[in-house]
């Protein structure tokens, strides 16, 4: 189990963080889970909505916004709104990455870690059992 004192990030206050990576006390993490529904009923009820008008209707920080929509929490609906993909700058409307950069990143990844490649080793030259215990042949 993980326990640490932190002080918020957000008031300053000492808390004992129960995750790693925790930033805010409670009370903060309240405030900011309250933010996060009035945000997401908002663009709900306001789909051609941008991160600016949110943030000035709402009084929310727009790098508040933003982290919610990096992180896949929220979406932007309407056409001609979003905020631009952190690697090349297509305006997207959730998450870090446009569809083209998720794809040519995935690829990369896969081709440096041999995935999707056929191995050949010997151990797939066995037959595979859907059953009993596997045992390491010498």
């Amino acid at each position: 189990m993980f326990s640490k004192l932190k002080n918020c990030a957000k008031c300053g206050r000492v808390f004992q963080a129960e995750e790693i990576g925790q930033k805010y006390c409670a009370r903060c993490s309240s405030d900011e889970d309250d933010m996060f529904m009035q945000a997401r009923e908002y663009i709900y009820d306001n789909p051609d909505t941008n991160v600016v008008e949110v943030a000035e209707e709402l009084e929310i920080d727009e790098d508040l916004i933003l982290k919610w929509l990096r992180q896949g929490r929220l979406e932007l609906k309407g056409e001609g709104v979003g905020y631009p993909c952190d690697r090349c700058g297509k305006s997207i409307k959730s998450g870090r990455f446009c569809d083209a950069c998720q794809n040519e990143l995935k690829n990369g990844f896969n081709d440096a870690f041999g995935v999707g490649k056929e191995d050949s080793g010997s151990k797939n030259d066995r037959p595979k059992s859907s059953h009993g215990m596997h045992v390491k042949k010498r």
